[in-house]
């Protein structure tokens, strides 16, 4: 037990101790209100667990031959205040103190994450707005589809993230919910002020029902839910800008600063950030079906926690890393214009267009300029040749039996880039007009979602510190604590 079980968790102490220590000083306010423990008593432990609270992490002993987190924390309290320390587990169970500082860890990282990606979402919206006329072809399964500009291939990747802004939003509301106080499985006998406890530990509200408040089993699985969709959408930036890195794409360069050198072959540069961002993507998929594995246990099984204690918030900060890296190379990444410009109106990316005109104008149905516009330009792929009128009319003739009699000219006007994204000109389409109405929405998204993080991590800091000011006050101290 010592060397497997116990090891494991007396690893996560440093990590869960300030919230465990939050998670007590609250606790033991909440006694001393509701007069469950005399007031000297209060004070006594009040003073301990302050001292303790004012101990770095890395210099509390957490011994697994004492057991857990929790016990090598009650261990050192009896040591410091051995008359009081026993007042502490006053209807509370065992795993009240990790649950909720694994909560409050977690709460923390929601916030810093979204943070995170919050910056993201600033750099694509930024090197949007510098590229509102700059010409690039358009991708499907790597094959040239349409002229469009960088701007709005960007813009690609924002609405996804304001998605995972919601899915990380929702998890953080649903963490912010507080269990403590909830006794054992039934609740307490004991007057235990539930709502107290949530306004001490800056929770939003309580998680009403006493036996689901302590598990809660779905929580690990929908945060890392969240975290693996919000890689996977960074992901699949990443790897474009890792396949325009390359040599045969050549259409952006990335910085110094977030490439690696070959060691044996002096003429590469690696795109080392996008891997590891990339990596990061596939280690969470990883990680959230451990986290779901962890969960599929009867009701009641509060010990498979044990494994997510230190495993979600590590997810989340290696995905934050992941995230505010990727921010950093969008901002530092060249785009090379010139050949993007250049690529914009090769491989006939204008043949949608050029079909769509001849139905509107020739009065011909789609399926039918379609199979015009096709045969022309096999035809003209085949001979290595831009597309002409009598190209055109060849094809025509094949499919209709008549030719059209477009001039070379109206072919090229109609097939050019810039006029092409001049006339997408709809609501999400790729012209510059339509394109900065969709940054002017999302800079407000972006704006809403700054000020929330901003509000919540002050309430939270709040919290904190009028809690510590609240116990220091019941211990005799004269002094406050920020």
């Amino acid at each position: 037990m010592v060397a497997s079980a116990f090891s494991l968790e007396a690893n996560d102490g440093p990590l869960l101790n300030h919230g465990m220590s939050l998670c007590d000083l609250a606790h033991t306010v909440m006694l001393v209100e509701t007069e469950v423990i005399p007031p000297a008593a209060g004070a006594g432990l009040l003073t301990a667990l302050l001292d303790l609270h004012d101990t770095p992490a890395n210099e509390i002993p957490f011994d697994p031959s004492r057991g857990d987190a929790y016990t090598n924390r009650e261990y050192i309290l009896r040591q410091k205040a051995p008359e009081f320390a026993g007042w502490l587990r006053a209807g509370r169970p065992r795993r009240e103190a990790s649950t909720i500082a694994y909560l409050l860890v977690v709460r923390e990282r929601l916030l810093s994450l979204t943070d995170s990606l919050l910056d993201l979402m600033s750099a694509i919206l930024d090197l949007a707005k510098d590229n509102l006329q700059t010409l690039m072809p358009d991708y499907t399964y790597l094959q040239t589809a349409h002229p469009t500009t960088l701007a709005h291939y960007l813009l690609t990747f924002v609405p996804p993230i304001t998605r995972d802004l919601a899915r990380l939003r929702g998890a953080f509301e649903r963490v912010d919910l507080s269990p403590a106080g909830s006794g054992s499985t039934n609740g307490s006998r004991l007057p235990l002020d539930r709502a107290r406890l949530a306004e001490l530990l800056g929770f939003d509200g309580i998680a009403l029902h006493t036996r689901d408040a302590m598990w809660q089993p779905d929580s690990p699985v929908e945060v890392l839910g969240a975290v693996v969709a919000m890689v996977v959408n960074a992901d699949r930036l990443a790897e474009d800008l890792q396949i325009w890195a390359t040599a045969e794409f050549d259409m952006i360069e990335l910085s110094d600063r977030h490439s690696r050198v070959s060691v044996i072959m002096p003429q590469k540069k690696n795109p080392y950030s996008l891997a590891f961002v990339r990596g990061v993507a596939r280690d969470m998929i990883g990680r959230f079906a451990s986290v779901a594995a962890a969960g599929a246990t009867p009701s009641g099984q509060v010990d498979n926690r044990i494994f997510v204690y230190g495993g979600v918030p590590g997810a989340l900060e290696l995905s934050r890393q992941a995230v505010k890296l990727l921010a950093g190379t969008v901002r530092g990444l060249t785009p090379k214009l010139a050949v993007m410009a250049q690529r914009a109106g090769r491989n006939y990316s204008g043949a949608t267009d050029l079909a769509d005109m001849i139905m509107l104008e020739y009065k011909l149905d789609s399926r039918t300029a379609h199979r015009i516009v096709s045969k022309a330009v096999r035809a003209a792929f085949t001979s290595q040749l831009p597309l002409t009128g009598e190209i055109l009319d060849a094809a025509s003739v094949d499919v209709i039996n008549r030719p059209l009699n477009m001039t070379d000219q109206t072919i090229a006007e109609t097939m050019k880039p810039e006029a092409i994204v001049r006339t997408r000109t709809g609501p999400g389409g790729a012209a510059p007009d339509s394109v900065e109405l969709m940054l002017n929405t999302y800079r407000t998204s972006l704006a809403e979602g700054r000020d929330w993080v901003d509000a919540s991590q002050k309430r939270l800091a709040a919290a904190e510190k009028n809690l510590l000011e609240t116990a220091r006050k019941l211990a005799g101290f004269s002094g406050t604590t920020g």
